[in-house]
């Protein structure tokens, strides 16, 4: 896809601000530090649209990025990371599940996993979630350019039995590995 515009619209940190215009949206969902903003700013070739951070737990808020002023893309907040509140980790997860059940905008939502870890309980319940509420989604393993082939084949492996009956793009940000393939899953459904 050809990215002419990119843009940050808005944080919503609960459904009042939830954008209103009914386009289509791609939501991105993964473990605090999997590379969310890393993947948003490799898929759009941009740096630094999508903020990164070495601290775990920044994003609080859904954040919309309109892309090509025809679809958003919907950055959920990180979740499982320990050094914040309980009361705030329970709000996380509400948001976001609020989100994803109740948008009927929703067409894709790209669960990110790193690729050198195996699956946590809390990436298996998201999982679980999306398939049981049999809402579209694919698996994008991120950080694979730090493993090796046979690494990487192991792990995709692994995550295959964790995360069964989902696609599994393999991802790196920084040479680009995957990007066409997710590309692929986002125009198939916009």
């Amino acid at each position: 896809m050809k990215i002419k515009s990119a843009e940050f619209t808005k944080s919503a940190f609960n459904e009042s601000h939830w954008t209103t215009d009914g386009l289509p949206e791609i939501s991105f969902l993964g473990r605090s530090n999997v590379g969310k903003s890393s993947l948003i700013n490799s898929l759009l070739s941009r740096k630094g649209l999508a903020r990164t951070s070495n601290t775990p737990g920044r994003t609080q808020s859904i954040n919309f990025f309109l892309i090509n002023e025809s679809f958003y893309f919907a950055d959920l907040p990180g979740y499982g990371y320990a050094k914040v509140s309980k009361t705030m980790r329970q709000d996380w997860g509400k948001m976001a599940e609020e989100y994803l059940a109740k948008r009927s905008e929703l067409m894709l939502s790209i669960q990110l996993v790193d690729s050198r870890h195996s699956p946590t309980q809390l990436d298996r319940q998201l999982h679980e979630w999306l398939v049981f509420h049999q809402r579209k989604h694919i698996i994008v393993a991120t950080k694979a350019d730090k493993l090796s082939k046979n690494q990487l084949k192991k792990s995709l492996e692994e995550i295959e039995k964790s995360l069964p009956d989902s696609k599994i793009i393999p991802y790196s940000s920084v040479t680009g590995k995957g990007k066409d393939l997710v590309w692929q899953e986002i125009e198939n459904v916009l």
